[in-house]
């Protein structure tokens, strides 16, 4: 069985998105870590208990590496958005086109699935995937701001056949993006 876990905000650099979330959500984000093997850095936000929310871009002081990056980032253009979605699953399984990495940060160590292109299949339409081993995860050591996901809508031509069994998660037929819609402490807001 899948589970929700995280989805992921692009933008151009972290403050730039930082700023953006703060304004929707009226809250600051939690600094994340850097993705050296990747050249990417983050920030964070929980979602409640095992999920969270992830703001990403490339590290400016990061290496150049051969790789994509996450989410399509070398090739990220416009305002910050959602673009793309993670499930937890353990034991993991590769999806097609895909192949499992080994990835830590501090005290966090998780396996991902990683497209071979850098960008799930449907701009991101297509989860992630990822098993935290039983270890640690993002959402444990970051405060509880009272920020909840109510509700993540994908839209995408063909949506993808998941064994995923969450009430606030809607695949839907029709151009391809994605609607998220959090409870704040200042009430709901879609991203």
């Amino acid at each position: 069985m899948l589970e929700f876990d995280h989805f992921a905000i692009a933008a151009s650099s972290l403050d730039e998105g930082t700023a953006w979330l703060r304004d929707r959500l009226g809250v600051e984000l939690q600094p994340g870590g850097k993705h050296p093997a990747l050249g990417t850095h983050n920030m964070l936000l929980s979602l409640g208990p095992r999920e969270y929310l992830e703001l990403i871009a490339i590290d400016p002081d990061a290496s150049r590496t051969g790789s994509p990056g996450w989410f399509g980032l070398r090739d990220f253009t416009g305002p910050p958005r959602i673009a793309g979605w993670v499930l937890r699953q353990s034991p993991l399984e590769a999806p097609e086109a895909t192949h499992i990495a080994e990835v830590s940060r501090a005290d966090l160590r998780w396996r991902i699935t990683l497209p071979d292109t850098g960008q799930m299949p449907g701009q991101g339409t297509t989860p992630m995937r990822i098993d935290w081993g039983g270890g640690a995860h993002p959402s444990d050591g970051l405060p509880d701001l009272g920020l909840r996901l109510t509700g993540l809508t994908i839209s995408v031509a063909v949506p993808p056949s998941l064994p995923l069994n969450d009430p606030r998660i809607s695949l839907t037929t029709g151009p391809t993006g994605f609607k998220a819609r959090i409870s704040t402490p200042g009430g709901e807001v879609q991203l």
